[in-house]
Parts: structure tokens; sequence; C-alpha cells
């Protein structure tokens, strides 16, 4: 073999809170550098908490998307641009249809320079007139992630009609506030 130059990648983890982790997944999935994009929850109390656990509201747990990432390929400020067009940003309660504490919307963060770019950003998006509400997003360090069941694996690939059903509010919100770049 001639000299081969192995070049060794150093990925870097997001993980982003925006809803039903259903329709956080897809923007993600087939960007440039992204190397995967698991669905799970963090943020609670509970470990290895199931989905049924999740969904009673008793574990503290959000639904969320862990991202790895090659950030020579892709930055953290370039995923936290796509994480807010992906949700209702004024809205602390939960996510179009889907209501509650484990819906909330938070970037949740690893380092200091994630925080200071999800804050930057949260706060040219406030001062932007976008929304006629405040930004109530919140960015939090990033506690453990638990994986969800397979099936909630690239949900949107295995059942897109359901799918399509339930990005349907979703969708109309995004093309409202965000179709000039879409």
């Amino acid at each position: 073999m001639a000299n081969e130059k192995l070049e060794v990648m150093s990925l870097e983890r997001a993980i982003f809170a925006g809803g039903c982790f259903w329709c956080m997944v897809q923007p993600f999935d087939e960007l440039p550098g992204i190397h995967s994009v698991l669905s799970g929850y963090t943020g609670g109390h509970v470990p290895n908490p199931t989905y049924e656990q999740v969904c009673s509201k008793t574990t503290g747990h959000t639904e969320a998307v862990e991202i790895i990432y090659d950030p020579a390929l892709i930055t953290f400020a370039d995923l936290v641009e796509i994480y807010w067009q992906q949700t209702d940003p004024t809205d602390a309660f939960g996510q179009f249809e889907d209501r509650g504490d484990n819906y909330r919307p938070v970037i949740f963060y690893f380092n200091e320079e994630q925080k200071q770019i999800a804050e930057e950003s949260k706060q040219r998006l406030a001062n932007s007139g976008r929304f006629d509400q405040p930004i109530v997003t919140k960015i939090e360090p990033a506690q453990e992630f638990y994986v969800a069941e397979l099936y909630h694996q690239e949900y949107y690939k295995k059942n897109p009609a359901n799918f399509a059903r339930n990005h349907a509010r979703r969708a109309a919100f995004l093309k409202e506030h965000w179709n000039e770049q879409n």
C-alpha cells in the first residue's frame, strides 16, 4: 500500500428539543456533516425512561434529538439556525399538537461556546421582529440523553403517512413564518 493518510474526524454533539421528536429528525437527517440523528429523552430525573413514562409527564424529560455532526462541515451555529426554523419559539408549553412539559422547546449545550452561540442566536431572533411574542425557548446545560425505543427512530421514513398528519400543523406554521427562507 502506498502511503495513505488517514484523517481522524472530530465529531461533536448537539441536543435539541422542539416538540415531538418524530418531527425533529428529518430537518437535520440528511445534511452534509451529519453522522446521526437519534430520537430520545433528556432533561429529567428518571434514568432510562420509556416512551410511556415520558408521556405520563412524571419524569421531567422532554422528547429531543441528539445530533452527532462534523463541525468541519456544519457548525453548531448552523444547527441552531435550522432548529429555530423547526419550532414555535414563542410557545413554552409544547409545540403545535403536542402539549406539556415533555414537549417543551430547549436548546441543550455541552460547553460555554455552544451556550454563547445559542444565546446570541436567540437574541438575534428576538430582535428580528419575526415574532410578535417573546422567544421563550430555554437554553440549558445538556444532561444524560436516553435513546428512545427503536420504533421511534427515523419515524418519518418508516411511517410517512402518519408523519405527514402529525407534521401538518407544524409545516403550516413554518411556512407562514419562514417561507422566504425555504
